[in-house]
């Protein structure tokens, strides 16, 4: 990981690439537009990937905070600096925090410097529920008008308690879909008006230095997740969940689709932020290797604030079987050997 990639074409290809992003105006990619530079199924394995923050989800409880050293023995070395965990979402008691969820991802912060700790907070209770939408509505709208605040307030102050409070918070993740209950499709205005008033009690927390990923899943889903976006005062970072999927989809559809990868990073950087990738992993297209290269590729030449596998099958590589071919491209290109 800490080797740096070799000058040869290759990297000529990702410094070119890095360039016309910054090149091309925004405005004037419409989201279907076709990236030019990015390859169907690359070939070459991807070079070590330097200076990216990366992490394995691995579980949110202690025996997961356990299985990071596993896989970072796998990978074979310090790789694994990014440690990313969700809230439950069932109730409000669970969404304020708890030292048995906390303690162990502080002590695994605490043990080496410059470690990243990632959590993932549902805006609702009852998360994975189903709620009719006319419920979402009036909760968001409840939400917006303050009747929440007192749940967030307690949820920063433990953290600050436990020594994380410059964690990066998901907040409201993959609000364009249909799975949670905090998703924004019922009401957008409110939705966003939600989110700056959660960001305003948590930044009023003593102590705190949050930094606040807005994080859609790739493509349209169920609303245009930038109809969702509440505003540059209130986000620092713009993440992605990005899944191997549709089936039969290759990775430069992914990045050329509507609101794909490619529209991801344009309007980041539109917007003056730098980008994540909380989720990622294989799913509907089996053990995947060219995917796995071209998401590696694509971090090389964007590189996010961080970017964590969702590692259990049928994403995963160190926690999944099924998946070989992919995993020795991951092991390569987070350091560690290509091994069998």
């Amino acid at each position: 990981m800490r080797r740096l990639p070799p000058w040869p074409r290759a990297a000529l290809v990702v410094l070119l690439a890095a360039v016309l992003v910054l090149l091309v105006p925004y405005d004037r990619i419409a989201p279907g537009d076709r990236h030019a530079g990015t390859r169907a199924a690359p070939e070459a394995d991807p070079a070590p990937l330097p200076g990216v923050p990366s992490g394995f989800f691995t579980g949110s409880d202690e025996a997961g905070v356990r299985r990071i050293a596993q896989a970072q023995a796998w990978l074979g070395g310090g790789a694994l600096t990014v440690g990313h965990t969700y809230l439950p979402g069932d109730r409000w008691s669970n969404i304020e925090g708890h030292p048995a969820l906390f303690a162990p991802w502080a002590r695994w912060k605490e043990a080496r410097p410059g470690r990243l700790f990632v959590l993932n907070v549902p805006m609702m209770d009852r998360s994975e529920a189903g709620l009719p939408d006319a419920e979402v509505r009036a909760g968001l709208r409840s939400g917006a008008a303050g009747a929440f605040d007192g749940h967030f307030r307690t949820l920063g102050e433990r953290l600050v308690e436990h020594g994380l409070g410059d964690a990066v918070l998901v907040l409201g993740w993959e609000m364009n879909g249909t799975t949670y209950s905090h998703r924004c499709g019922p009401d957008p205005e409110a939705w966003k008006a939600y989110w700056r008033r959660v960001v305003e009690v948590l930044r009023g927390v003593a102590g705190q230095r949050f930094r606040f990923d807005f994080t859609p899943s790739r493509g349209r889903d169920a609303v245009e997740w930038p109809r969702c976006y509440p505003g540059d005062d209130v986000v620092d970072i713009i993440g992605m969940d990005a899944y191997d999927q549709p089936e039969g989809l290759s990775f430069e559809d992914q990045v050329a689709e509507e609101y794909g990868l490619e529209h991801h990073v344009r309007f980041a950087a539109a917007h003056g932020k730098p980008v994540s990738y909380p989720e990622w992993g294989l799913f509907r297209n089996g053990d995947n290797p060219a995917y796995v290269r071209g998401m590696l590729d694509w971090f090389a030449v964007h590189r996010p604030v961080y970017q964590t596998v969702t590692d259990y099958c049928p994403h995963g590589v160190w926690g999944c079987a099924d998946n070989p071919e992919s995993a020795r491209v991951v092991r390569k290109a987070l350091g560690g050997p290509a091994g069998p």
